[in-house]
């Protein structure tokens, strides 16, 4: 005999257990966040002093300007790392949380399709085919969620490789204006007209 109570209680404990797995995975991601931004602010400090300390025992007007291009350059490729950093945290747990929703998503299904089934088998007669219009709408439903985490990917590719170009556009600019001797666009508008 078919018992609904016992499959909703099933289906209840497996949303729980997804619950916890989602909270779990994102207070460790969120603990990541913090590591990054408090280590963050550590390396920004001690350039800093760094930076004071050199600035203060500069001597003449060529020494200031080599400084200058040195603290710009360590400035952008400390940016330039931690926005890479930032990225791979993302990246990690987007596709971590992917992973949840795509299981969490099957075993609903699943749970679903089995509990259509055994409801089929002590539906009354005639019923059919509304049995079997349940059943296809729940067959199509994971071609539905593929699709979509597809899609997912592809827009996750895209801005992985928008955010490494930016990254490498970025130190290579740098690294160019201070083998030049000056910062990076220094003096120039976006649109690439000299300013005064």
């Amino acid at each position: 005999m078919y018992n609904a109570t016992e499959q909703f209680a099933e289906i209840n404990q497996a949303n729980v257990s997804n619950a916890i797995r989602l909270a779990s995975f994102s207070i460790e991601n969120a603990e990541k966040l913090v590591s990054l931004n408090i280590n963050a602010a550590k390396l920004a400090i001690a350039q800093a002093v760094e930076g004071a300390q050199a600035a203060a025992s500069v001597k003449d007007v060529q020494e200031l300007l080599a400084l200058r291009a040195k603290l710009a350059e360590v400035g952008v490729q400390s940016a330039t790392g931690y926005s890479r950093t930032l990225y791979e945290l993302s990246s990690e747990a987007q596709a971590g949380f992917s992973v949840l929703a795509e299981q969490t998503w099957n075993a609903y299904t699943k749970g679903v399709a089995s509990w259509v089934e055994k409801a089929s088998q002590s539906a009354p007669a005639g019923s059919d085919v509304a049995v079997n219009a349940l059943k296809s709408k729940f067959a199509a439903s994971p071609a539905a969620f593929d699709q979509f985490q597809k899609a997912t990917r592809q827009l996750v590719d895209l801005a992985g490789a928008s955010v490494r170009a930016a990254t490498d556009a970025a130190s290579k600019a740098t690294a160019t204006a201070n083998a030049k001797g000056k910062p990076a666009n220094c003096g120039e508008r976006s649109s690439g007209m000299r300013v005064g």
